[in-house]
């Protein structure tokens, strides 16, 4: 059996990095030069998908799909979520509004972690450590949405495999029920 797990959140969030940094293959990636207003944030921003796999032995291959953060590519959300097991949220905590933000991916993701799971990894606290972890499970708590929040660095690859297996461990619960 092969897990195939989501990597999602606005632009800029780590999905790329994050994927990049646990893989065990060179990530395959849709980057195009960033336009209108991403171009602000960054370079280049992914358009289509990011691709890895993570080996777990004894246990199945992972596939890490990570999707593009611009609303105007969410056809591709739905594209990448068929057949995942789980969602990874990654949130950029120094911009403007990242609850906000955090509640608008929960609610584009709804239907599919409605039947899998969500995990929160919440980027750059150490920029900007407002809001608080406890803001955030209390955010989710507003939304009755059950899920671990964790401070990340996209870069750590102990940071994103405590993550990765907090979600497998959640389905690994899921699916014996």
């Amino acid at each position: 059996m092969e897990h195939k797990i989501i990597f999602s959140g606005p632009v800029g969030a780590g999905k790329t990095t994050a994927i990049s940094t646990i893989s065990d293959i060179p990530v395959v990636q849709t980057e195009a030069k960033a336009s209108d207003e991403v171009a602000l944030q960054k370079l280049n921003t992914t358009v289509g998908m990011d691709y890895g796999t993570l080996d777990v032995a004894p246990g199945p291959k992972v596939h890490l799909y990570g999707t593009p953060g611009q609303e105007r590519f969410s056809f591709m959300w739905d594209i990448l979520s068929m057949g995942g097991l789980g969602l990874v949220l990654l949130i950029d905590n120094s911009r403007e509004d990242p609850l906000a933000e955090m509640e608008f991916y929960l609610k584009a993701f709804k239907r599919f972690i409605a039947n899998s799971a969500v995990v929160i990894g919440v980027n750059r606290m150490i920029e900007k450590p407002m809001p608080s972890l406890a803001d955030y499970n209390e955010k989710l708590r507003e939304m009755n949405i059950r899920a671990p929040v964790f401070e990340v660095d996209a870069r750590d690859r102990d940071d994103v495999k405590i993550m990765l297996s907090a979600l497998l461990s959640m389905l690994d619960t899921t699916t014996r029920h």
